[in-house]
């Protein structure tokens, strides 16, 4: 067969053009229902756009938005590799984020080039922590992770109000009659350092460096692969003599410590303090649950998150553009987030089904033949 009869492979680039497919189809949709709600679809989009890249400060909203769901996308990665589902990103973030406020409120006085460090530490250990005790009850006592890590949701979230209502409240709230859920500033040595003017700070490139370091871990070293292969066959791994649930374990920790290190980000870079409205999204944005959309939109491949979570950072950003602009709430980006989903999901289905078919319908290559016949 000759290259200009050949056909082109498209399972070669599923990791490109499934992502791209899914997010095509999941504006098509979104736009037919923009357009059932009375507005406009091409002008919600221009303004989205607008409202996501239009300006330096735009812009940099988008990346800062991007900044929580990189790291969480970064660790669904590790923990899908690993054959272990991690939906407890909410928890892990706002774990982090305490081990990172303990550190700052009680070492307030170490210098930033001491404080910034030991309290991103902290968050990554914290964050690490929480997942690691979902992986525990799963290779201990087989406990589904899915339903533990919800439940650690939980836990973490009651954790969190009762330190920001008491022990940790913002003193100046006090003083005035009011309680603030939420505690003081922290010191200013103690904020990540910013890349421009604008709100663009040093924690994106620190997302971008774990990204590719979790690249490399996987495929580059013994103990990716061993991470790899339980994911991929655990009876297999366990006849090749591979712990099986020890790597399960580490799969989820260091999914989770990703997590705590984004929330560590959050309040040194963007909150510079850690407060609550009771809830998990009060202070994550959500940002736990859309890093596993990223995480699929980017084919469960940590570099592959990096560019998905600078667009659903930009999704975010622009979703205040487009409720001013045709007047379709905010929360419609949510609908879109579902949408991408669906539609990944549906896609991957569909490739594995065709590649199945084609390898039970299409002959075996003529080399291989030959070579069984002379075995």
């Amino acid at each position: 067969m000759t290259p200009l009869t050949q056909r082109f492979d498209f399972s070669r680039y599923n990791y490109i053009l499934v992502p791209l497919a899914a997010g095509g189809l999941a504006l098509l949709v979104g736009g037919v229902i923009i357009w059932l709600l009375g507005a406009n679809p091409f002008q919600a989009y221009i303004g989205m756009l607008q409202g996501a890249f239009g300006s330096p400060n735009a812009l940099a909203d988008s990346l800062v938005k991007a900044g929580p769901l990189l790291f969480v996308g970064v660790g669904i990665c590790i923990a899908y590799r690993g054959g272990v589902i991690n939906i407890g990103g909410e928890g892990q973030i706002v774990m982090g984020a305490l081990a990172t406020t303990m550190i700052v409120l009680t070492f307030s006085n170490l210098p930033g080039l001491l404080l910034i460090p030991l309290a991103l530490i902290a968050g990554f250990i914290g964050g690490g922590f929480w997942g690691g005790i979902a992986g525990f009850l799963k290779a201990r006592f087989n406990v589904n992770e899915v339903l533990s890590t919800v439940m650690l949701n939980a836990i973490a979230v009651q954790f969190m109000t009762f330190l920001l209502n008491g022990v940790w409240i913002d003193p100046t709230t006090l003083d005035n009659a009011i309680r603030i859920p939420q505690t003081q500033r922290f010191p200013l040595w103690a904020d990540l350092p910013r890349l421009t003017p604008t709100r663009l700070h040093a924690g994106i490139l620190l997302g971008i460096a774990v990204a590719v370091l979790a690249y490399i871990l996987l495929w580059r070293t013994t103990i990716g692969y061993r991470i790899r292969a339980v994911g991929f066959n655990t009876v297999a791994s366990k006849y090749a003599g591979i712990g099986v649930g020890r790597y399960q374990i580490l799969a989820i920790t260091l999914s989770g410590a990703l997590a705590g290190l984004g929330g560590a980000v959050e309040v040194l870079a963007v909150n510079h303090r850690l407060f609550t409205d009771g809830s998990a999204t009060g202070f994550t944005g959500s940002a736990g649950f859309n890093g596993i959309v990223v995480a699929l939109f980017g084919g469960l491949h940590p570099l592959g998150v990096i560019p998905a979570s600078f667009l659903f950072g930009a999704l975010l950003t622009g979703a205040n553009s487009l409720q001013r602009t045709v007047q379709v709430p905010g929360a419609f980006v949510t609908t879109l987030d579902g949408l991408v989903v669906i539609f990944v999901v549906a896609s991957q289905i569909w490739a594995r089904r065709r590649a199945t078919r084609r390898a039970l319908i299409e002959p075996a290559p003529k080399e291989n033949v030959a070579s069984a016949d002379a075995v």
